[in-house]
């Protein structure tokens, strides 16, 4: 199957990422949200995503002209009638998520592959709603979409194979590293980073030793590029708590479960860069 034209349901910094992504890679793309404001916000990331790349010349500005002549930005759901693949990146609530996967039965052809950019909810759950589920697997980019090169392709145990292969096939096109992965709690990254970034929370606790001290003898014992606390902070200390509770319910393993000192700073707001203080100051 050939993916031609891409919809991406979602203008938040995830969706826009991944139809910047998308566009850069010579696909038609189809951006929906679900008000205008919304869709302006998101096609005002995509353009300064584009000029960015121009600005590093890592795109020409030819290039950039013909990745926005190749973007329909809409509120209209039934504009995805023309889709070959919808990928979904709306609000990680598995109820939101299965009922649009029930509209776009309805609107898209037979033939096309709805995708869902969940981190750590059971694609299957999302697949069941959709009724097509041979024809739905999991999108994982990860944030933000542009810059990061992995994407975890998630196979169902109902997912067709020539759909499978598909979704394979197109996030290798768009010059990820596509990596296969079955359709359990966390899949593969968040399966390991989660316990792993709150170990670090506990560790801090216990020990006495500070974020900062954590951090570098991560980065310079073990390699990291970049230590845990202000990894967490730059995903965003409210988002990792999330997926930490969906992999505990998932898989009832204590270091999967969100600290009590991670459930308190998220409760306080202080949430990470995006927030301008989590584990460091950003003001």
């Amino acid at each position: 199957m050939a993916i031609g034209t891409v919809g991406v349901v979602g203008l938040g910094t995830m969706g826009a990422g991944i139809a910047q992504v998308c566009l850069e890679a010579g696909h038609a793309v189809i951006a929906r949200d679900v008000e205008q404001r919304f869709v302006d916000a998101g096609t005002g990331r995509i353009e300064a995503g584009l000029a960015k790349r121009v600005e590093k010349q890592l795109m020409t500005a030819d290039a950039a002209d013909g990745a926005r002549g190749r973007l329909t930005a809409t509120t209209d759901l039934a504009a995805f009638a023309a889709a070959d693949l919808v990928i979904e990146a709306i609000v990680e609530d598995l109820e939101p998520k299965r009922e649009l996967f029930g509209q776009l039965d309805a609107i898209c052809r037979p033939d096309a592959i709805l995708a869902t950019n969940t981190s750590a909810l059971s694609v299957s759950a999302v697949a069941a709603a959709s009724g097509r589920p041979s024809h739905v697997v999991g999108l994982h980019f990860f944030n933000p979409a542009p810059l990061m090169k992995l994407v975890e392709v998630v196979r169902t145990a109902v997912v067709d194979a020539d759909v499978f292969a598909t979704a394979l096939a197109f996030a290798s096109g768009l010059g990820k590293e596509a990596v296969p992965c079955a359709d359990t709690p966390g899949f593969l990254v968040n399966r390991l980073l989660i316990p792993i970034l709150n170990d670090a929370i506990r560790a801090m606790e216990e020990t006495g030793a500070s974020p900062e001290d954590i951090d570098r003898a991560m980065r310079f014992g073990a390699g990291w590029p970049m230590g845990p606390f202000a990894l967490a902070d730059l995903v965003g200390l409210d988002v990792h708590a999330h997926a930490s509770e969906a992999l505990w319910q998932g898989l009832r393993e204590e270091r999967m479960a969100p600290p009590a000192r991670l459930q308190r700073m998220v409760e306080a707001g202080l949430i990470g860069r995006k927030a301008k203080q989590g584990f460091y100051d950003y003001r």
